[in-house]
């Protein structure tokens, strides 16, 4: 499975990373920043980006969330360890809006990245999200 994987506090690394989303393909319309190629995290702070993972809902409703971790694998913080804070983004969503949510299945979140460290349940969060849209991932 193909999956994001976020490396040190300074760089973003996309390995085996799903194509990066046509810019203007979001309901949005704003320019997306693909995070597949390697880049330093203080250049995507405050840029509007594409991050395809998995959701870890941060709410106890069960179909609807606002709030989650963006995390690279199926099942990270639920049935295994957290991740380390450089590879989970803690997304909380613009405007109320709600996304589907879904352990398994792969998605694709859209929105305004910040370098931050952020507290979870799970613990510490290096990323933080202003987010657009929740997409499912398609290949």
């Amino acid at each position: 499975m193909k999956r994001l994987l976020l490396f040190g506090a300074v760089a973003l690394v996309a390995v085996a990373a799903p194509p990066s989303p046509q810019p203007g393909t979001w309901s949005t319309r704003k320019t997306l920043t693909s995070v597949s190629k390697p880049s330093a995290a203080r250049d995507l702070d405050r840029k509007t980006v594409a991050i395809p993972g998995f959701m870890v809902p941060l709410e106890d409703d069960a179909d609807q969330v606002t709030e989650f971790l963006l995390v690279p694998f199926a099942g990270a913080c639920i049935h295994v360890p957290p991740p380390p804070p450089n590879q989970m983004v803690y997304v909380k969503l613009r405007g109320g809006h709600k996304a589907k949510m879904s352990f398994t299945e792969p998605i694709v979140v859209a929105g305004q990245l910040h370098v931050s460290t952020v507290q979870s349940p799970y613990g510490d969060v290096s990323f933080e999200m202003d987010g657009d849209s929740v997409k499912p991932y398609a290949q």
